[in-house]
């Protein structure tokens, strides 16, 4: 297949996701994607070749994502990555998170927001409970670009009835937790059918390519329009200049605009918009929107630290220590009402207390365990309280996502992600 011509990656960027139960074809795909839109590198192709001969096998191309000697051995993909292409539209970013629980600390602790993703199925396996969470997760994480894949249908002879039975089941599971998917697109992705040109294999399948879907799809949802949010990621002291940081999670602001600070509510108004790279050739910036990551001088000297969200004084955040939520938790060990966690949300870092569990749902079937839980094992879904140490400000997730999710953290790993309901009226203290 005749790759596309490469170019600088300049321009719009599309960021995806690939998830999917283990041996699936993520990695496969995600290496198809690279090796047909020629953005592998020769030496990375003649490495490949050699590692697959010496192992006896065809060419791999889930081998391309492979930087570990350990992850060839197994046969898995035990990293996450970042792989980077373009279509003859525009530039992508490809993140390929191996399970839930990386795809959860990439996504919600804000390190790479995805705008599209792709939910892998296996043609022959079906649809695995794994699948199901996956899809939880994404409706959790407010993704709302989706496309089903069903991989590998070379393995059952490009079946359309194959395909036709794997939508069905899987669109009422969607319907369940108010999921569409925008495509479900048949694939061999080791054969490279409906990756980048239609597949002669399966001529009863009328619908798009993969890259055709992707090229569809809108760059990202205009979080510009929304309230002013921006996380303060730091403060640095340059010249005799104090610089917050931080990246602009919605909403815009223009220099000579008030800011205020929660949850410390100070509040002062813009002098000027620091970028770390700009250009030679443009003005300094007067304003920025959501998306840009940035530095702020102030027309006064306050003192706020990281943590604290920027916004505007007509449309601030709540600031509380008691919140309603659903968690989805993925430790080993049982969470349990009463106990000690870390909560972070943007770039909030706080001790939290799991108050109540009013509920508890079988992530895959959604079918309710418990009611008035004492706690919530691997791979459930729990409706409960938290309280923290402190206030903090967040907004709820149908009105800012990006403030309305976060993670909690035990025993320095992360067991689990939630996104926020509604303010809990009554204090309690830890």
């Amino acid at each position: 297949m005749q790759a596309i011509e490469q170019e600088s990656l300049t321009g719009e960027t599309v960021k995806i996701v690939m998830v999917g139960h283990v041996d699936h074809g993520k990695s496969t795909l995600v290496g198809r994607l690279l090796h047909d839109t020629g953005f592998i590198p020769g030496t990375k192709m003649d490495h490949v070749k050699k590692v697959c001969e010496e192992q006896g096998k065809g060419f791999e191309f889930a081998f391309l994502l492979d930087g570990l000697e350990e992850e060839r051995d197994q046969g898995i993909t035990i990293d996450v990555a970042q792989m980077f292409f373009k279509s003859k539209k525009r530039s992508y970013v490809i993140i390929d998170a191996p399970g839930h629980k990386e795809f959860l600390k990439n996504m919600i602790s804000g390190a790479s927001n995805a705008d599209v993703a792709f939910l892998m199925i296996d043609a022959e396996e079906g649809i695995q409970e794994q699948s199901k969470r996956h899809a939880y997760l994404l409706a959790l994480l407010g993704i709302k670009q989706i496309a089903i894949v069903v991989n590998k249908m070379d393995l059952v002879n490009y079946s359309e009835a194959v395909f036709n039975s794997t939508k069905e089941i899987y669109t009422k599971y969607l319907k369940t937790i108010q999921v569409t998917a925008h495509a479900f697109i048949p694939i061999s992705a080791y054969q490279g059918e409906n990756v980048l040109a239609k597949s002669t294999k399966m001529p009863w399948y009328r619908g798009e390519t993969i890259l055709e879907i992707l090229d569809g799809f809108t760059a990202h949802d205009d979080t510009s329009k929304l309230a002013f949010r921006f996380p303060v990621q730091d403060v640095y002291k340059f010249d005799k200049r104090r610089i917050i940081a931080g990246r602009v999670e919605s909403g815009s602001i223009s220099i000579g605009d008030e800011i205020v600070f929660l949850p410390s509510g100070k509040s002062t108004r813009i002098k000027t918009i620091e970028k770390w790279h700009p250009s030679a050739d443009k003005p300094a910036p007067t304003m920025v929107v959501a998306g840009e990551s940035i530095g702020l001088t102030m027309e006064e000297q306050i003192f706020v630290e990281r943590g604290e969200i920027g916004c505007i004084a007509s449309n601030k955040p709540v600031v509380a220590d008691r919140f309603s939520a659903n968690l989805f938790w993925m430790g080993n060990k049982h969470l349990h009402k009463g106990g000690k966690y870390i909560l972070k949300l943007a770039t909030q870092e706080i001790e939290c207390v799991i108050e109540s569990i009013s509920k508890v749902i079988n992530s895959s079937t959604l079918e309710e365990i418990a009611k008035n839980a004492h706690e919530v094992a691997k791979n459930e879904v729990a409706e409960l309280i938290i309280s923290t140490k402190k206030p903090i400000a967040f907004d709820t997730f149908d009105t800012i996502p990006e403030t309305g999710r976060f993670v909690i953290v035990h025993e320095q790993d992360v067991r689990g992600g939630g996104i926020i309901l509604k303010r809990a009226e009554h204090f309690s203290a830890i």
